[in-house]
Order: structure tokens, then sequence, then C-alpha cells
């Protein structure tokens, strides 16, 4: 990961007044880029995710190939940013069915993971397993594919976090 420095060097004009911000220490002495202006404080903070693990009755799992960045062609969870009028569980919720075409609920909280990402630097995700209510299988919105897989015939997955909920559901079962 980059120095804080170097994260906000992109950062140029105040998104309020339009000055050029400055990248100093806050009054918390950490660094950020701050419009000298009209005080305005950029802060940059990880970029929050859901993911879903679905299991169908053969105990097999549901994964994805992602259509576009991060890690096009790659498989992982269904799995997106939460939006701004989403709870982490509302956006697993709709990541599955905008992903997979299948209605579902959230049946547990897993766990959540904070990473590295290609695009936003830091993510944290929070992995939910859940339960298919209805739809039907197709792969949909950023979804090349989607199909269910054994965990024997698992594909080494796109995102460090989605291994984590796979392993951790292993392990508990």
């Amino acid at each position: 990961m980059r120095n804080i420095e170097e994260l906000y060097q992109d950062k140029k004009f105040c998104v309020k007044c339009g000055t050029r911000l400055e990248i100093k220490k806050d009054r918390e002495n950490k660094v950020r880029a701050i419009c000298p202006n009209c005080g305005y404080i950029i802060y940059l903070n990880p970029i929050p995710a859901a993911a879903c693990l679905i299991i169908n009755n053969k105990n097999e799992v549901l994964i994805i190939k992602r259509k576009f960045e991060p890690k096009p062609g790659e498989w992982a969870l269904p799995s997106g940013y939460i939006e701004i009028d989403q709870t982490p569980e509302e956006a697993a919720v709709a990541e599955m069915k905008e992903e997979t075409g299948l209605d579902g609920k959230v049946e547990q909280f897993l766990d959540y993971y904070t990473g590295y990402s290609p695009i936003y630097e830091r993510v944290i995700s929070f992995g939910f397993l859940m339960k298919i209510v209805g739809g039907r299988l197709q792969a949909g919105d950023d979804a090349e594919d989607a199909k269910f897989v054994s965990f024997d015939e698992l594909p080494d997955l796109a995102f460090d976090s989605h291994k984590h909920y796979i392993k951790l559901y292993q392990n508990r079962r």
C-alpha cells in the first residue's frame, strides 16, 4: 500500500469551492487533503462491499465470472459495493439478485474482511451466508457466468475476502 501522502496526490481541488487543496496534518495530526479557503477536508476511507456465500442443497457454492473491473474474467462470489442508501444486508440481497437472478435473504453474517483494492486502495467487505428464496439462476449485471460448483472444483477466486468467507464456512461445518 502507498503511503498516506501518495494516496492524496490526485486530490487537487476542493469539491466545495474549487481552491487548490493542501496536503497537511489536520487537527488530529493525520495527513489529509485540506482546503485552505473553506476548510473542507477530504477523508480517504475504505469502501464498503458485501459478498454472498450461497450454498445449494447439494452443498455446492455459487460463483460468478466477473465481467468488469476489478479482475474481469475471474471467478468470485456474488458481491458488490454498498450503495449510500443500503445496509450491508440490503446490498447482499441486491447483489445476489443482480448477479445471479436469484432472490435471497440473509441467513447469517459470516465475518468482515479488510483488504487491498486495485481501484479504491482499501475495501472492507461484509460476508453473508444467503438463503435462496426464489428466482432463476442466470448471469446478470456484471457477471459473465454464474454456476454452482462443489468445493473440490472451486477455481481460484479473485478476492482474498471471498476465500476467507469460504474457508470460514467450511471450518464451521
